[in-house]
């Protein structure tokens, strides 16, 4: 009888610590907040991860959020050479008389790039909008399949541009999601240009204007990006903030004031930060791992991954993830740098959350006559 309840008692214990051990691996993530907004999108901005969401798909006007694909347009042209920031364009009837958020250029005077691009990312003028449009592009029509061709080749594929103010027209959206897509392609390709999006107010023409992001003055962790707003939009705002190396970039659409839009996107920066984390896994200039290559000039391959990988997970998380790594079971040369001969998996709780190519990270040429023979053999004696 004693030996029964030591018996049971032993099982009773396994299957407690057991059941334990899976009660506190278990990932538990608090809902995301409720936000009064047509659409919004909360993302982390190094892994991509997407944190909130709601109708992030749904197309809708973006107003002055139109602005930052403006912006992203006219650095490209700096970055390719065909801008100067100094470089000075000549300000149009068309641009000066443009309705809306204004710099107050004034016709015929000309104005630098460099302040018509603070002009419209600090005090969302239209008239500079349709100025820097002018300039690069010759009309602001030409200006707007630019517009469209940047926004194909970053994979917005439910946005489509009518101009560069974001003026209501017929057949002129965006969504939540592809207004984050392009927000990460700005912070990451022009990230010196991207701090004026920080600057709280500017001068120009003798008339001092407020950044509308109010989140600006709200959060010192805020550093943009761009508010909006027509009868057909409502009140929208991108916005992104930095905390202890981790960036978020939070979208919202279509809430009733401008209050509201930037109480919206503090609640989600703060839902972000607060319960997720993000670290930097593996760089892409270093091998993760060396495998036999046979019949070539070299026996070993260093693997690794085309770019940076980061992770975001909730908080105290980070130490139960896995990764595995899963190499072709026969390589055999030649092969290329960059080309595929495995597959990276980082998973959580069980889960797979990320799943990368591994590539080799030289190449390798085929190997002399013997040394392929001898390879060959030795293939057929693993068989």
């Amino acid at each position: 009888m004693k030996y029964f309840y030591l018996k049971h008692f032993a099982w009773f214990t396994l299957l407690f610590c057991l059941f334990a051990e899976a009660q506190t691996s278990k990932v538990l993530i608090p809902p995301a907040p409720t936000v009064a907004a047509s659409s919004f999108y909360l993302s982390d901005h190094q892994s991509g991860r997407i944190l909130a969401e709601r109708n992030s798909d749904k197309k809708l006007p973006p107003a002055s959020l139109t602005k930052i694909m403006t912006v992203y347009v006219v650095c490209r042209e700096l970055q390719n050479g065909h801008l100067t920031l100094d470089e000075k364009a000549t300000v149009s009837k068309k641009a000066w008389q443009t309705p809306g958020s204004r710099m107050f250029i004034e016709v015929n005077k000309q104005v630098s790039i460099e302040a018509l691009l603070k002009g419209v990312i600090i005090q969302s003028g239209n008239d500079a909008s349709v100025a820097l449009a002018e300039h690069v592009a010759g009309d602001e029509s030409t200006f707007a399949s630019l517009m469209n061709q940047h926004a194909q080749r970053l994979g917005m594929s439910n946005t489509h541009f009518r101009n560069s103010t974001g003026l209501p027209m017929d057949d002129h959206y965006t969504t939540a999601r592809d207004l984050a897509i392009l927000t990460r392609a700005m912070i990451n390709e022009f990230p010196e240009y991207y701090q004026w999006y920080a600057q709280r107010e500017m001068t120009f023409n003798g008339i001092k204007q407020q950044n509308r992001n109010r989140l600006l003055r709200r959060d010192d962790s805020v550093d943009g990006v761009k508010t909006g707003h027509t009868e057909a939009a409502g009140y929208c705002l991108v916005a992104s903030a930095l905390r202890n190396d981790m960036r978020l970039i939070s979208v919202v659409m279509g809430t009733a004031s401008e209050n509201a839009r930037a109480n919206e996107s503090q609640s989600l920066l703060n839902y972000g930060f607060r319960f997720f984390e993000t670290h930097k896994l593996y760089s892409a200039k270093e091998g993760l791992l060396e495998t036999r290559v046979w019949k070539g000039d070299k026996k070993q391959l260093s693997v690794g991954i085309s770019e940076d990988l980061y992770v975001t997970v909730p908080r105290r998380h980070f130490k139960d993830l896995k990764a595995e790594t899963r190499v072709d079971a026969k390589i055999v040369a030649p092969v290329s740098a960059g080309q595929q001969v495995g597959t990276l998996n980082v998973s959580l709780a069980g889960d797979v959350m990320i799943s990368k190519p591994l590539i080799a990270k030289s190449a390798i040429g085929k190997g002399g006559v013997l040394q392929r023979l001898y390879d060959e053999a030795m293939l057929l004696l693993k068989r």
